[in-house]
């Protein structure tokens, strides 16, 4: 029997979460497909963190004590993963500010953490002003003016507007465009994610995936052509096929993120939304099952992207570049989470 859309769905929550996942070697998820890639460039890496961290210090985006948070990330080491191709440090930087900032945002204004001040209670009215960092307000001088001061007093809100601004400067206009509006997806997928929490939804399993689709890793595969130095033409990245196997690779990509972080949201909080949680709750079954079910489905999805990209990439050279982009991004996010050991560990379910 199916569920009614407004029915509640009881996330299973282990009594005993030591018990119940009991972390496991680091390394790749058992079963998942991917693709795998050679180590970062540890020089180049660690040049990308030292001019993220002086920018950030540079415009006071956190405080002293995120520095361990900081270092867990790997930002640097993420950057030179996701974007092997990339044209040049400058570019990478850029990616990296971006990425940066797009954290700031997250931890301080969608997480629930008293000690950051974050809340999703609210949330809409905190991200519509992040928006316009991003996709400026254009008004009366005065107002105007305000709204400069405004973007200024506020470490998430500086980290959007100055992040942008490096990134335009090494983008075309139309990219940059096509980043803010993916940015605003990002902002929606965060408003659902918080609509539910504060009403106690529990989705199905396709109302969760249609939810990642928007709060997802998009905004950062929307730099793969900027960050390698040449643009796909607007006519040609807004094709109904190019759109799918973008959609395809951040899917991908964000149920890798999903299924890594699953043991670290479990401890912090057991009723925390991620894929193997609903699939339980959807499916009736226990959380190990929910688990290996979300390796299934996230390798549905990447053989999809795989075979379709393969398609499209022999239409052209241009679109071969750009969705080899695509699959570099994801190839290299999955080798910064299968060895992030500050932050990642995998339950034992094998």
């Amino acid at each position: 029997m199916s569920t009614p859309l407004n029915s509640p769905v009881l996330l299973p929550g282990p009594p005993s979460l030591a018990a119940s996942v009991r972390a496991r070697r680091s390394g790749a998820v058992p079963g998942l497909r991917y693709r795998e890639v050679a180590p970062a460039d540890p020089e180049k890496a660690a040049e990308v963190d030292r001019r993220l961290e002086e920018w950030a210090r540079g415009l006071d985006l956190f405080p002293a004590a995120w520095d361990g948070d900081f270092a867990e990330f790997q930002v640097g080491r993420a950057v030179v993963l996701q974007h092997p191709g990339a044209l040049d440090l400058d570019r990478l930087t850029a990616a990296g500010k971006l990425l940066l900032a797009e954290n700031v945002v997250d931890s301080c204004y969608c997480e629930e953490d008293e000690g950051r001040g974050a809340s999703r209670s609210g949330l809409g009215g905190r991200l519509v002003l992040a928006q316009s960092a991003l996709d400026p307000f254009h008004g009366p001088p005065g107002f105007q003016e305000e709204w400069e001061q405004g973007m200024q007093a506020d470490g998430p809100l500086r980290s959007y507007y100055w992040a942008l601004k490096d990134y335009a400067a090494v983008a075309t206009p139309s990219q940059t465009d096509r980043f803010v509006h993916d940015m605003a997806r990002l902002h929606q997928g965060y408003l659902a994610e918080a609509a539910w929490s504060e009403t106690r939804y529990k989705p199905r399993t396709w109302e969760y995936l249609v939810m990642r689709q928007f709060n997802n890793f998009r905004p950062c595969l929307s730099l793969v052509d900027a960050v390698d130095g040449y643009e796909l033409p607007e006519q040609l990245y807004a094709r109904p096929e190019i759109q799918r196997v973008t959609a395809l690779a951040c899917n991908a990509t964000t149920i890798v993120n999903d299924l890594y972080s699953f043991t670290k949201e479990l401890a912090s909080d057991p009723t925390h939304l991620n894929l193997p949680q609903v699939v339980a709750a959807n499916d009736r079954c226990g959380l190990q099952a929910g688990y290996l079910r979300s390796v299934e489905i996230h390798n549905q999805v990447m053989e999809a992207f795989e075979e379709e990209s393969a398609v499209l990439a022999a239409t052209s050279p241009l679109v071969g570049r750009y969705v080899q982009g695509l699959s570099d991004w994801v190839a290299g996010n999955h080798e910064w989470h299968a060895t992030n050991t500050h932050r990642y560990s995998l339950p034992n379910y094998w």
